[in-house]
Formats: C-alpha cells, structure tokens, sequence
C-alpha cells in the first residue's frame, strides 16, 4: 500500500477527475481518496493505492508534481511508508 499526498487541489475538484488526472500521467486508480482540511489555500488530497509500492509511486511523482492543473500549481509527495 502507498498514500500520494497532493497539495493545491481545489476543493470543488471531484474524485473522478482527481483519478482522470492521475490516469492520464500513467498512476494506477486509486483505491480510496481523502480531502485534507486546508486554511484557504492549500487544500488537499491524500490518495491511496492498496496494490501499488511506494517506489512505484516515486517514479511516477515527477510526472505530476509543480503541474499547473486547474489554476494551481499542485505539489506532490509520496507519504514514507510506515515502521514496522
């Protein structure tokens, strides 16, 4: 499992076009997707991927990340995998 936190995305974006988005760079769709509170703004989006890796997504991440999409340059981060 693999969490893609992604900065700058407008609260009135939908999931289907957030996954459309992600698609269209070559990520895998997504599993479950969760809106991160922001103060004004940076809202966000913490997307989760169950059957993908976390260096799978780093290769990907240079695809998506400082893109200007939907009037905001977005940031992206792959979140670190937990602990054991």
């Amino acid at each position: 499992m693999a969490e893609l936190l992604i900065n700058h995305v407008e609260e009135s974006t939908t999931d289907e076009e957030i996954r459309s988005f992600l698609i269209k760079y070559g990520f895998p769709s997504f599993d479950r997707i969760e809106r991160v509170p922001g103060t004004g703004e940076r809202p966000a989006v913490l997307v989760v991927f169950h059957d993908c890796s976390a260096a799978a997504l780093r290769t990907l991440l240079p695809r998506i990340h400082q893109v200007f999409w939907k009037n905001h340059t977005i940031s992206a981060l792959v979140m670190r995998d937990p602990i054991p």
